[in-house]
C-alpha cells in the first residue's frame, strides 16, 4: 500500500493511503471510437530550464507540448489548440500561440484523421477605452487569416477587447456577422463565461445570460451555414440544455452542434436525454483523458451505465479543479499531468503553479485517487511528496 502525509485545512496533517488501482490502460492499436465528438482543450508544457523571469517571459518545451497532443490523439480525442487551457491570454501571448498552432497543425498532418481545431481571438489587442469595434474586427481577421493560411479550422474565441468596446448586442452582431461571412469553413463559437474570465462579463451585450443567449442564437441563425457548433462554458447545465433545445427546434439552427464546456456537469450533458445530447470541448479532458476515453468508448458501444460508472467519480475531481476562482483551474490540470508522468516538472507559464494552495493540491490528489486517475500511484505519491516538501510537509 502507498502511504503519504497530506494536509487538510487548519494545518492538520493526516496519513493518507492510496485506495484505488488506476483504470486499465487502453489497448495498443487503433484509437477508441466515440459516438460524440470529443475535443480536449490542451495545456502547454513550460520549459523549466529557461533562464528568464517566469512571471514576465514565456518559455515552452515544444517537444513535450506536442507529445502531449499525440497522447490525446492516441486516446481518440480531438485537440482544441491554443485555448484558455493553454493559458491563452493568461500567460501565452499571440506570438507564442502562433508558433504553438503551427507546431500542432504540423503534428496533426503526420496522423491521418487527427482531429484538431484552433482558437482564434483578439489577444494581440489590449482592451482599452480607445479600442473600437473596427479594431476588434481587424484583430480577429489577422488571427483567422494566419490560422487558415496554416490549414487550421477555427474555434472563434470570446474577445476581451470586444467585451470592453461593445455598447450593446448590435456590436456583437456586427463583429460576428463580419467574421462569419469571411471564414473558409464552419467554426465553433466559444462563449466563455465570466467565471472563467472576469473580463468577459456581459458578453453578447448583457449581464443576463438569458438575454445574452437570445443575441447569440440570433447570430447563429443568421450565419448557420458558417457555424459548426457552439461551446458554452457557463457551468450551468440548465442553461446549456435550454440553448441546446432552442437550437434543435430552430429552422436554421437545428444542425448546429452543442459542445459542452461545463466542467461541473459534463457526464450527464454528454449522455443527454430523449431530446438530445451535447458533444464535448473540455479542459478537464486534458486531466482525465484515459477515464474520459474509456467512458466515451462505453457510451459509443451502447453501454450508458458503463459510461456513468467510469465518469461519475471524475466529476468531484473536476469540480474541485474548477472551483472558484475558476480561472486558476489550469494549475490543477498541469499538476495532474505532472503526477501522472506526462511531464517532468510542475512549472507553468507565468508562475501559475502557485495559483492554488498546497491544501487544494492535496485534496486534488485524494480525488484523483477516488476517480482512478492516478496512472501510477507510486510515481504520483513520490511526486506529491516532492511538492509537499517545498510547502514544509515532510
Amino acid at each position: 500500500m502507498t502511504h503519504l502525509t497530506l494536509p487538510r485545512p487548519g494545518g492538520v496533517l493526516e496519513t493518507y493511503t492510496v485506495r484505488n488501482a488506476p483504470l486499465p490502460a487502453p489497448a495498443a492499436g487503433a484509437a477508441p471510437q466515440f459516438n460524440r465528438i470529443a475535443y480536449a482543450a490542451v495545456h502547454v508544457v513550460a520549459d523549466p530550464f529557461a533562464d528568464n523571469d517566469p512571471w514576465l517571459d514565456i518559455a515552452i518545451d515544444w517537444d513535450k507540448t506536442i507529445a502531449f497532443r499525440h497522447y490525446l490523439w492516441d486516446l481518440g480525442f480531438g485537440v482544441a489548440e491554443a485555448m484558455d487551457t493553454a493559458q491563452r491570454g493568461m500567460g501565452l501571448d499571440w506570438a507564442n500561440a502562433r508558433t504553438l498552432i503551427r507546431h500542432a497543425l504540423e503534428a496533426a498532418r503526420s496522423r491521418p484523421g487527427a482531429l484538431i481545431a484552433v482558437g482564434a481571438g483578439t489577444d494581440q489587442l489590449a482592451p482599452s477605452p480607445e479600442v473600437t469595434i473596427d479594431d476588434v474586427i481587424r484583430a480577429y481577421e489577422e488571427q483567422i487569416e494566419t490560422i487558415e493560411a496554416m490549414g487550421g479550422r477555427i474555434i472563434l474565441m470570446a474577445s476581451r477587447a470586444l467585451a470592453k468596446a461593445a455598447k450593446g448586442p448590435d456590436d456583437y452582431a456586427r463583429v460576428y456577422g463580419r467574421i462569419l461571412a469571411q471564414v473558409k469553413e464552419p467554426v465553433i463559437l466559444h462563449w466563455l463565461g465570466e467565471m472563467f474570465d472576469p473580463a468577459l462579463e456581459g458578453y453578447w451585450g448583457s449581464g443576463d445570460h438569458d438575454a445574452a443567449m437570445a443575441t447569440c442564437l440570433d447570430v447563429i441563425a443568421s450565419h448557420a451555414d458558417k457555424v459548426d457548433g457552439i461551446k458554452i462554458s457557463l457551468l450551468s447545465k440548465d442553461k446549456e440544455i435550454r440553448m441546446r433545445r432552442l437550437m434543435a427546434a430552430g429552422n436554421t439552427t437545428s444542425g448546429v452542434r452543442m459542445y459542452t464546456g461545463d466542467d461541473f456537469n459534463y457526464a450527464e450533458l454528454i449522455a443527454g436525454d430523449a431530446q438530445g445530447y451535447s458533444h464535448a470541448l473540455l479542459g478537464i479532458f486534458d486531466a482525465i483523458a484515459p477515464a474520459a476515453s474509456a467512458g466515451l468508448a462505453r457510451l459509443g458501444a451502447g453501454d450508458a451505465a458503463g459510461f456513468h460508472d467510469i465518469l461519475a467519480p471524475t466529476v468531484p475531481l473536476s469540480r474541485h479543479i474548477f472551483k472558484a476562482p475558476t480561472r486558476f483551474y489550469k494549475t490543477g490540470v498541469v499538476f495532474l499531468a505532472y503526477l501522472n508522468g506526462l511531464q517532468d516538472h510542475f512549472t507553468m507559464l507565468g508562475g501559475q503553479q502557485s495559483a492554488r494552495s498546497i491544501v487544494h493540491l492535496a485534496e486534488l490528489f485524494r480525488l484523483a485517487d477516488a476517480a482512478r486517475c492516478l496512472k501510477d500511484p507510486e510515481l504520483a505519491a513520490a511526486r506529491m511528496r516532492k511538492v509537499l516538501a517545498v510547502a514544509g510537509v515532510e
